[in-house]
Order: structure tokens, then sequence, then C-alpha cells
């Protein structure tokens, strides 16, 4: 039977958890990483279509690779930061559903239809990205998720001739907590929810 998980991971999970700008020097292995990315595909995905592809740059030729695509708001922070990952879907990933998804020819709901793998593989793979920063969370590590950034040029340097297709970009360290602003504000549940 599941419990309920204590008060102290739900605020390193949620309450106390922050968007981070800014990183304390400090390194994030890639051991770090290859837990980060174990925990992140545990997470459900449609059939366990498993769209989402992860590219971690760490290394300073990496990042400039990158660097020319980001918008300029967003360039210090990635800059800054020890790790950044680039959330990134695959539209081909029905090609894996045989191994992923063996217990029926899933891979046929797909041929073919382009409408439902685009459907499945943006909603699944965002689904991925957003695993990926409470994983990282839960493992003591801040992240900084951003949009602003070319993706079309994003695509053509890492992915090309692929039919992967960037989503979004998340920060990776430990965020500096002397540089945090104060949280915006969130909904109350009677403004945006229903219980029918």
């Amino acid at each position: 039977m599941r419990t309920v998980v204590s008060d102290a991971v739900l605020k390193q999970l949620f309450w106390d958890a922050r968007t981070h700008n800014d990183w304390l020097d400090k390194p994030v292995s890639d051991e770090q990483l290859q837990q980060l990315h174990d925990l992140t595909v545990m997470g459900p995905t449609s059939a366990n279509a498993q769209p989402g592809r992860f590219v971690f740059l760490k290394s300073a030729e990496a990042k400039a690779r990158l660097k020319p695509f980001l918008s300029p708001s967003n360039v210090d922070k990635t800059m800054g930061a020890p790790v950044t990952v680039i959330v990134a879907t695959d539209y081909a990933f029905y090609e894996h559903l045989p191994t992923f998804f063996p217990h029926a020819d899933a891979k046929s709901w797909f041929v073919g239809n382009q409408d439902l793998i685009n459907t499945t593989a943006m909603r699944n793979g965002s689904l991925q990205g957003a695993y990926l920063i409470l994983a990282a969370r839960a493992l003591g590590l801040d992240t900084g998720p951003m949009s602003g950034f070319d993706n079309l040029g994003l695509d053509k340097a890492f992915f090309a001739g692929t039919e992967i297709r960037s989503n979004f970009l998340v920060n990776v360290g430990y965020g500096d907590e002397s540089k945090l602003f104060p949280r915006s504000p969130r909904p109350a549940f009677s403004a945006f929810a229903k219980v029918l």
C-alpha cells in the first residue's frame, strides 16, 4: 500500500522548489545525469511510447554550439549553468514500439497517421520533460526550464537528418538561492479547478 510522502519531500519537489537563473560553481556528474535520465523514463507515457530525447550539454564546446540559438535574455543563465538539457521529441518514436510495447502491434497504430504521431509525440515528450524537472529536484538538483530559443536553428545543429525536434531547454545544477526573486503567484483551486 502506498503512503503519502513526507512534508520534506513535498517541499523539495514542489512547495520550496524554484526556477533558477543563477548557478553555484558546483559540477553535476555524469553519474547524476545517468540517474536523472533513468528516473525520467520511469514516468508513464502512452503505450510506453518514450518519445523524449535528452541531450545533456556540459562541455564548453557543446554550450558554444547552443549559444547562437538562445534568446539574449537566456544566454547568461544558460552559459552559467553546469548542464543544459535539450528536451526533444522523436517523431519516429513508433519505430521503437515493438521493444517498448511488445504486448500489441502498437507500431501499426501510428504508421501513416501523422496527426496521431504528432499529438502523441508532443504530449508524451512534454510529459517526459516535466518528469525530468521533478526527477532533478528529487536528486537534490535545481532546474531552470525555458523556451526562448530558435528551435529550427537548434534542430539543424543538433538533430539534422532525424525526426527529432527540440521542445524546450532545462538548465540543471545547484541554484544560487541568494539571487532568487519572490515566487510569482499561483492560482487558487477555486479559480481554475472543479470537482464534478
